[in-house]
């Protein structure tokens, strides 16, 4: 079977980064979905759905390629929360953070043209985080990483000191679990080392 080009269907540079990393170099064509359309209560359907549309929505501009949409939420006692809107909604979440741990939530979608196939998957990692002063939530919002974000933190950033620890998959509370990645990819006939760039 011919290794199609990877597309990935985001604009997060720490997924781009990520997936380099590890010998993908893929494609980036960010997807401009309007999440707001869609609203679910449950995290990990809500992931699986957006992930979904946002490959939809750039699949039909790659004639023979594997696009992949990813969409992370944090969740926190029953609340769900995306990227936060503007500073002080960033100090406000991490105030409801700070002590408490949520559970990221990804959703993975992977079309394969050339076999007309869709994979949908959601992974989670608990999260854990520190207790933090006020003086130190201000700090850490003012550097303006918990804006880009869902859940108002990076764990390969400013955020990874907050973080008291993770259970689960590591690279999920970045944007995108590589063991999904892989298992995914081998459901569709792929293994990950054919993506390597040589």
């Amino acid at each position: 079977m011919k290794i199609p080009p990877f597309v990935l269907a985001s604009a997060s540079p720490a997924r781009r980064r990520l997936l380099q990393t590890v010998g993908i170099e893929p494609i980036v064509q960010p997807s401009d979905f309007d999440e707001s359309q869609i609203e679910l209560s449950e995290p990990a359907e809500l992931v699986k759905t957006l992930a979904q549309y946002k490959a939809e929505t750039v699949a039909p501009q790659f004639k023979s390629a594997l696009v992949m949409g990813c969409d992370s939420v944090l969740s926190i006692n029953g609340e769900i929360y995306g990227k936060p809107a503007d500073f002080s909604e960033a100090i406000a979440r991490w105030q409801i953070m700070q002590g408490n741990f949520g559970d990221l939530y990804t959703g993975h979608a992977l079309i394969d043209h050339q076999q007309n196939r869709t994979l949908v998957k959601s992974q989670v990692t608990r999260v854990y985080f520190a207790q933090m002063s006020e003086k130190a939530i201000k700090a850490y919002v003012a550097t303006g990483e918990p804006l880009k974000c869902a859940g108002a933190f990076a764990i390969e950033g400013f955020g990874s000191f907050f973080v008291e620890k993770i259970e689960g998959c590591h690279s999920n509370v970045i944007g995108l679990s590589l063991p999904l990645l892989r298992q995914m990819l081998s459901e569709l006939g792929y293994n990950v080392t054919d993506f390597w760039q040589q």
